[in-house]
């Protein structure tokens, strides 16, 4: 089974994450860019959806495993290959011609609740599962990037309190935030409305990329700019 399934349901791209708890390595982002790339060249395309097949994960963030046993062994360019990797996967879900939909169907930490921060909406089950920034607590600081993408999702005061405290937020507070369109009744009801909710765009992709090109460009400008020294320098960790 691939890391990251895609596959059409009539003009709605769905991308499935099937790597149980879906943490982010280089094959993760190789994945995801795969994905970007079939939808983007498929013009019949109007709508993304990024699901999970496992029951109780959406993503849990950066493959820890990986950062650690490439930084004990001093793998510099793996690590920053990797960090690149994943801001043009965010790049790339911020500049979508069409709109992307995250189904959080699970626990979504760290670098998965950026991911789906980097969506342009969100639909998560009220049954079980968390929100939540825990670098705070595993001395990993945000890239400029990541800050400014998420302040577009997440309204300024929970973002602070959430990334100053670590705290896990259920699906029901950040609906009162209006960071998720709708906190739904269980998994199969978030991946359904997600597609309703999918279905309902038909929009031309050259005015809708338009729109997202100059509501993100100062975003992918922090990426390209302030971003690019820290990875550089491999200030990945505290």
């Amino acid at each position: 089974m691939a890391i990251i399934e895609y596959e059409t349901h009539g003009k709605i791209a769905v991308v499935t994450m099937n790597n149980a708890e879906n943490k982010q390595n280089p094959d993760f982002a190789a994945g995801m860019l795969s994905a970007l790339d079939q939808a983007e060249a498929d013009k019949s395309v109007k709508a993304m959806v990024i699901t999970s097949s496992d029951e109780k994960n959406w993503s849990q963030g950066v493959d820890l495993n990986f950062l650690n046993a490439a930084l004990k062994d001093q793998r510099h360019d793996d690590m920053k290959g990797f960090m690149y990797g994943m801001n043009e996967v965010f790049s790339r879900l911020l500049l979508a011609p069409f709109p992307v939909i995250a189904a959080i169907n699970g626990h979504a930490f760290g670098n998965g609740a950026m991911l789906a921060c980097a969506c342009d909406f969100r639909f998560m089950r009220a049954d079980r599962g968390y929100f939540c920034f825990p670098e705070v607590d595993i001395s990993i600081p945000f890239m400029p990037g990541m800050i400014a993408f998420v302040k577009t999702a997440v309204p300024y005061q929970l973002f602070n309190d959430m990334k100053l405290t670590g705290r896990r937020v259920t699906a029901d507070e950040l609906a009162k935030h209006y960071v998720i369109q709708e906190a739904c009744e269980d998994a199969p009801a978030t991946f359904d409305k997600a597609m309703e909710f999918a279905a309902t765009f038909n929009k031309a992709r050259g005015i809708f990329g338009e729109h997202k090109r100059r509501l993100h460009g100062h975003i992918i400008d922090v990426m390209e700019n302030e971003d690019k020294p820290l990875i550089e320098a491999l200030k990945l960790m505290a």
